[in-house]
Parts: C-alpha cells; sequence; structure tokens
C-alpha cells in the first residue's frame, strides 16, 4: 500500500498535474486563447438554439444536451467537499490556482471535444465517440485504446459509481436519518429507470435536471455570500493574497506554503471539471454540430460552470460566513473540511442550510453516476 501511495504521490504531484497545466497552457497559445475569444459567443449560441428548440436526432444528441451531459459527471460531490479540503489544507489561496487551471483547462477540453467529434463512430444507429476511438484512430495504437477503455470502465464504471452512491447514502442519511438500505434501494431504482431508457432518457434527464440542481446550488450560494457582503472583499484579499504570500495569513505559522496552495489548488480544479481527464469527450462525441469545432467551444462552458461558478461559490461561502478559521492550522482545519461547507450554509440558513447541503451533494452525486455510466458504456462498446 505504501508503494502504491508513493507511486500516486509521484504522478500526481509531478508529472499528471503540470503535465496537464502544461499542455492547457500550449494549446491555449496555438489555439490563441478560444476561452477568451469564444466562451461567451458559445453561451449565446446555446441559448439560442435551446429557445429554437433544436430537434434531437436518432442516436445523437444536441449540443446542449451533450453538455449537461458532460456538466452532470465534471459536477461531484467534488465540488463541494472537494473544494473545501483544497482550501483548508491549502489555504484560500488555492482557490486562486484552482481557477488558473480552469482557465487554462478550456483549452484542453475544447481540443478533446473536437478529436471526439472528428473520430467518432456509427454503430446501430448511434454515435459513439472518446479518448479511445481517437487514440486507436488517431494514433494508429489499438492496444493503447484498449487499455485506456478498459481503465475507463473501472475507473468510472466501477469505481467511481461506488464512491457517489456511497456518498449519496452516507449524506441523505445523516441529515434525514433515514435508513441507508432504503436509500440505496432508491437509488438503484432511479438509476436504474434512467439508464435502461438508453442515450435518449440519459439526455432528457440531463437536460432538466442539471441546470436546475446547478442554479439552485448557485443561487444558494448567492444568497449567503450577500448575507456576509461586509467579508466579501475580505474573502477575494485572502485568495489573491493566499495565492502567493500564505505567510501574509498565517501560512507560515499555520502549516500552509505556496507550494501546497499551488499544488492543491490546481488539482482540485483539474479534478472538479475534468478537462484533460478524457472522460467528458464521450458526450461531445454525440452531438449533432455542423464542424466539431462547434461542440469544442460549448465544452468549453463546462469548466466554466464547473469551476468558475460552482466551485467558486463554494470558496466564496465558507470565506464569507466564517465556517473557515485562518487561526487554525491546516491539518486541523482538513480533518473538519467535510464539515466547512455545511457549517457555512448553517450559518446562513440554519438547519434548512444543512439539508439544502445535504440534498445538493446527493443530486451532484447522482448526475454524476449517470454521466460516469454513459462514458464507461461508451468504452464497452468500442
Amino acid at each position: 500500500m505504501d508503494v502504491l501511495t508513493t507511486i500516486k504521490d509521484y504522478l500526481w504531484d509531478y508529472i499528471l498535474l503540470f503535465g496537464l497545466i502544461g499542455i492547457g497552457i500550449y494549446m491555449s497559445i496555438r489555439l490563441r486563447f478560444p476561452q477568451v475569444t469564444r466562451l461567451f459567443p458559445s453561451i449565446g449560441k446555446l441559448f439560442r438554439d435551446i429557445k429554437n428548440k433544436v430537434p434531437v436526432q436518432e442516436g445523437r444528441m444536441t449540443p446542449f444536451q451533450s453538455l449537461a451531459t458532460a456538466i452532470a459527471a465534471q459536477v461531484g460531490t467534488g465540488n463541494i467537499v472537494g473544494v473545501a479540503t483544497a482550501i483548508a489544507s491549502g489555504g484560500p489561496g488555492a482557490a486562486f490556482w484552482m481557477m488558473l487551471s480552469a482557465f487554462f483547462g478550456m483549452s484542453t477540453i475544447f481540443s478533446e471535444a473536437v478529436l471526439a467529434q472528428f473520430y467518432r463512430e456509427e454503430k446501430d444507429g448511434h454515435l459513439v465517440g472518446g479518448p479511445a476511438y481517437y487514440i486507436k484512430k488517431g494514433m494508429k495504437s489499438k492496444w493503447l485504446s484498449i487499455v485506456f477503455a478498459i481503465l475507463t470502465i473501472i475507473a468510472l464504471g466501477i469505481v467511481g459509481l461506488m464512491v457517489q452512491s456511497n456518498a449519496i447514502v452516507t449524506s441523505l442519511s445523516e441529515s434525514f436519518k433515514l435508513s441507508g438500505t432504503w436509500i440505496t434501494i432508491g437509488l438503484a431504482a432511479i438509476v436504474g429507470v434512467i439508464l435502461t431508457g438508453g442515450m435518449q432518457r440519459i439526455a432528457g434527464f440531463s437536460e432538466k435536471v442539471v441546470p436546475l440542481m446547478a442554479f439552485a446550488y448557485i443561487l444558494g450560494s448567492v444568497i449567503i455570500i450577500f448575507m456576509n457582503l461586509g467579508m466579501f472583499l475580505p474573502a477575494l484579499k485572502m485568495i489573491f493574497v493566499g495565492a502567493f504570500t500564505p505567510k501574509a495569513i498565517g501560512g507560515g505559522v499555520l502549516g500552509i506554503t505556496i507550494q501546497k496552495a499551488v499544488q492543491l489548488g490546481l488539482a482540485r480544479g483539474l479534478f472538479s471539471n475534468e478537462a484533460g481527464m478524457g472522460s467528458t469527450p464521450h458526450s461531445h462525441a454525440v452531438a449533432s454540430t455542423d464542424h466539431p469545432a462547434e461542440q469544442g467551444f460549448i465544452a468549453m462552458i463546462g469548466v466554466f460552470i464547473s469551476t468558475f461558478m460552482i466551485c467558486l461559490a463554494t470558496v466564496m461561502v465558507n470565506l464569507t460566513s466564517g465556517s473557515y478559521d485562518p487561526s487554525i492550522p491546516a491539518a486541523e482545519m482538513a480533518k473538519e473540511a467535510t464539515l466547512m461547507t455545511q457549517r457555512g450554509f448553517t450559518n446562513g440558513f440554519g438547519t434548512f442550510g444543512g439539508a439544502f447541503l445535504s440534498i445538493s451533494l446527493a443530486s451532484f452525486a447522482l448526475t454524476t453516476i449517470i454521466g460516469w455510466y454513459f462514458f464507461a458504456e461508451s468504452n464497452v462498446i468500442m
């Protein structure tokens, strides 16, 4: 176990972390920063498509449905608990590096979506695609595509689903004193009904539930921020000062270093939006578009919503509500990271705040289960 932990720490802290950031920077420069020039025009186009009710083609998704399915997977428990852990262990400055990783990650996810569109295939009247497909056809490496497909099935379709399912059961049972057995049965029934409907039912579920879920959480967070408006500017100061000089907010004494802030912030950003992980291209591959680049621009919206809106909302709730206490050592704060955001909502909404957060966690985890299953299934049929 110690050997595996050492390998994991080395790969994640050095090779994967900075490798993905490096790729994001490189792609941003080569593509002339599409996250700056094309993000908001793409949001406008997406709203126009929704208003005009773009028809759904059999065996495909609309661009909005593909985006909603991607966001379903991107937005999980990590956007709440994981973000709290990052600022508890790395200080508020970790939020700055989280945003930076998301900024460059938009170019990475653009590239993933374009490749998924370009190398997708049609099987039994349905489009399928993803990294395994463009590795096989673009890199001409069948064995590597098989390895990727197997690892994706294990990571998302087995381990990932177990983690998210456990989060739902734990959150609801602790908040509402419900039986874990009955929650599990109910969860299995809901997921079963959605998944047995195939791509079209998954798409329909995602386009209805994901926007409502994200809007409710962001709205609740904004209300709490406004309730503590006097802490808004101090919170921003903690983020920017903590990113470069954590000692200025007690980091030197409390065990927070700039290296820790950078590592945890970048890692949380990458994990929260999945840019470069090879997961979301599976949903973007099946979108009906006139050109692959169009879906690439749409894919960037997922990173923007996941990290710049939902993750940042979590950060600001913790910093403005007082649930994050800079006087407590990072090691002690990290132990209570799972309760930090809950305290923030409870401080603002009372007992309703705890219930609201539990429902949000369960909703995020449920949509992640649906999204990850779809991604894993795309690799089974390759």
